[in-house]
């Protein structure tokens, strides 16, 4: 085993978790080892303007946030690498990881591998994330106030953001691709009932229409096509909303770690432990209910704590 790839703390994953997780597990002496992953920092690379962050009274740039939380981890001695995971060995400990084609080795593991929002997969989506397009509309419905939203999906979770986004939009245009919702009936009443909210049915976002007029880009529109007839229309609008679910990105630990039917990581109670002891887990990989920069950060350092305790009680 090579030494200096030998750690007591490995942390997969460096959003708001997995960084928070390294600055507690840093200041304890653990020298935790970060693999940054595909996206460094998390989804909140993707977001422009944090507004909901505590100790922020402007707001603060996602990408600038993430930067503050790797610095300050840096600073209590956590190494981290641009490196992805693509495999891990739970069955014994020191538990294995591999990262970019070599091995690792850790005493503990903390997974804070995120969940990514299920997205349309068009090249013009992804152009306009961050402006105008959003998977997150308690991030970012505030930035919309008193201008029309579209939100596309027909489930609880479309139903919950369409309802929140009327607090902040003018209106919000629900667009689902059959003609009826898959929502829970309390949901879709509430829905219903709201006169803010009006239906798109069998209808699918084609592509996502902006402007970059004088160096601003900004959506400004979106193409609508109808399933039954192919019919094309653009539908001029503020913003587009992705409610069609999120998948947490735990591939990796399939048939080795406890998860729920969707793939979240289950947790004891009271605590960030898997059901493999050593193995922690943090943020969004097992939370499908809040999602939030704040409350991933909180089970960071919830996931640090335990597993120093956990640490020192093998030791």
């Amino acid at each position: 085993m090579n030494m200096s790839h030998h750690r007591k703390v490995i942390i997969v994953g460096s959003g708001p978790a997995g960084l928070t997780a390294a600055l507690y597990a840093g200041r304890a002496n653990l020298s935790p080892l970060v693999f940054e992953g595909q996206q460094p920092g998390g989804q909140l690379t993707i977001t422009t303007d944090v507004d909901n962050y505590p100790g922020f009274p402007e707001g603060i740039m996602g990408p600038d946030l993430m930067e503050a939380f790797r610095k300050q981890a840096q600073r209590f001695g956590a190494e981290t690498m641009f490196k992805s995971v693509e495999s891990v060995y739970l069955s014994k400990r020191p538990f294995k990881v591999v990262a970019d084609g070599e091995e690792y080795f850790a005493e503990s593991l903390i997974i804070s591998t995120g969940a990514s929002a299920k997205l349309l997969n068009i090249p013009s989506e992804s152009e306009y994330m961050g402006y105008g397009v959003s998977a997150c509309a308690t991030c970012d419905g505030f930035f919309f106030k008193n201008q029309h939203v579209v939100v596309v999906g027909g489930g609880d979770t479309a139903m919950e953001e369409a309802t929140y986004l009327t607090k902040h939009a003018a209106r919000a245009t629900v667009v689902h691709r059959r003609n009826e919702l898959r929502a829970s009936k309390a949901m879709i009443e509430k829905a219903k009932k709201n006169p803010k909210i009006d239906f798109v049915w069998d209808s699918v976002v084609d592509e996502v229409l902006g402007t970059n007029a004088g160096g601003h880009k900004k959506l400004i529109g979106v193409r609508l096509k109808n399933i039954k007839t192919s019919a094309l229309t653009d539908f001029m609008c503020d913003g587009l909303f992705l409610a069609i679910g999120h998948q947490p990105n735990t591939k990796l630990f399939e048939g080795v770690l406890d998860m729920d039917a969707v793939g979240y990581l289950k947790t004891l109670p009271h605590s960030t432990a898997t059901n493999i002891p050593g193995v922690f887990a943090a943020g969004d990989v097992a939370d499908s209910k809040y999602r939030q920069a704040i409350s991933a950060a909180g089970t960071g350092c919830m996931a640090a704590i335990d597993a120093e305790k956990f640490l020192a009680e093998v030791e």
